[in-house]
């Protein structure tokens, strides 16, 4: 085929496809204008979608990039992966994120029959996004401690009990708080018959629905009191890059604080791991390096987050991974 006939044959495509999509002609009129069968419009159109003359984008706040979705679970071992847009503002993406967690709980199957839910901002707009009824009546369990007062929504007493009545289900509550000044106190307080009992049926949950907070003084642990700047300052040099359930981690997803680790009331890590659904919600580019330690570290089987985070994820994980 000569280089002449290979152009023609392009141009004939780029004007079949402007026919089709931009003038909604149909195969058959293109036909007719172009001089050609409606099998070879066909094959026109096609032949324009394979070499990127056509690129379709659908724009919705709800819309999701597919095509990252499979390569996130193809990167990193994924049961699923929600993708949605990252145009607009921090809030904006944030809402679409929660927006696009609550569509995965309501669609996930099999139903859950024990929700393990951590807390903060993010979950708490997953919980405002649920509909009513948006699954069987099951019980939710919070799995980490709370905290005492914040100038942000998502007090994990709030987030667990909207989610559990949105569902008329059972809620059973953490009363404590999610770290303490001492060791031998949050081990008093573990050892307490009643708070004992939340944290084993918490432990069992079939599914876990969780966020993460950046290693940075944005944190809300520093901004409830829990940690200062200089708390953070040590964690960032012993290679934390955000928190899982209140526990600070690093790349390779290992504990960067044993001794603070050692004060922070919740399910571990290890139970974590042994749920097996656990779904992740992440926006916003502070997180991007946590999300990545989730990614690579098997801490969640399901990741909603918007493509600015997809990005970093796919452009990182081959990198080689640290302690």
């Amino acid at each position: 085929m000569s280089a002449q006939t290979v152009l023609d044959n392009e141009l004939l495509a780029v004007r079949a496809a402007e026919l089709y999509y931009q003038e909604n002609k149909t195969q058959d009129e293109i036909g007719a204008i172009l001089h050609i069968t409606r099998w070879k419009v066909g094959r026109l159109i096609t032949q324009a979608r394979e070499q990127g003359i056509i690129r379709i984008e659908i724009s919705h706040p709800r819309a999701r990039r597919l095509g990252m979705e499979h390569d996130i679970r193809a990167a990193f071992s994924l049961d699923a992966a929600i993708v949605v847009p990252g145009g607009g503002d921090a809030s904006d993406v944030a809402s679409r994120v929660a927006s696009a967690a609550a569509d995965y709980l309501v669609a996930m199957r099999p139903y859950s029959h024990v929700l393990g839910v951590s807390w903060g901002k993010t979950l708490h707009q997953v919980a405002q996004a649920l509909p009513s009824g948006w699954c069987p009546p099951l019980r939710v369990v919070q799995v980490n401690g709370g905290v005492s007062h914040s100038a942000a929504p998502g007090l994990a007493s709030e987030t667990a009990t909207m989610i559990a009545t949105k569902a008329q289900g059972d809620v059973t509550l953490l009363p404590t708080p999610a770290i303490l000044e001492r060791r031998e106190t949050k081990e008093a307080i573990e050892s307490d018959r009643s708070i004992r009992g939340v944290l084993d049926q918490a432990a069992t949950a079939d599914t876990h629905l969780f966020s993460a907070g950046p290693a940075t003084d944005v944190s809300i642990h520093v901004q409830s009191g829990y940690l200062k700047s200089q708390d953070i300052d040590r964690l960032q040099g012993a290679g934390a890059v955000g928190d899982v359930l209140g526990r600070y981690i690093t790349p390779g997803g290992t504990i960067a604080d044993p001794g603070l680790d050692e004060r922070t009331l919740g399910i571990s890590l290890e139970d974590l791991r042994a749920a097996p659904r656990r779904i992740a919600v992440l926006s916003g580019s502070d997180k991007h390096p946590v999300a990545l330690a989730i990614a690579r570290s098997g801490l969640a089987t399901v990741m909603v987050m918007d493509e600015n985070t997809a990005t970093f994820l796919l452009e990182n994980h081959t990198q080689e991974v640290l302690p």
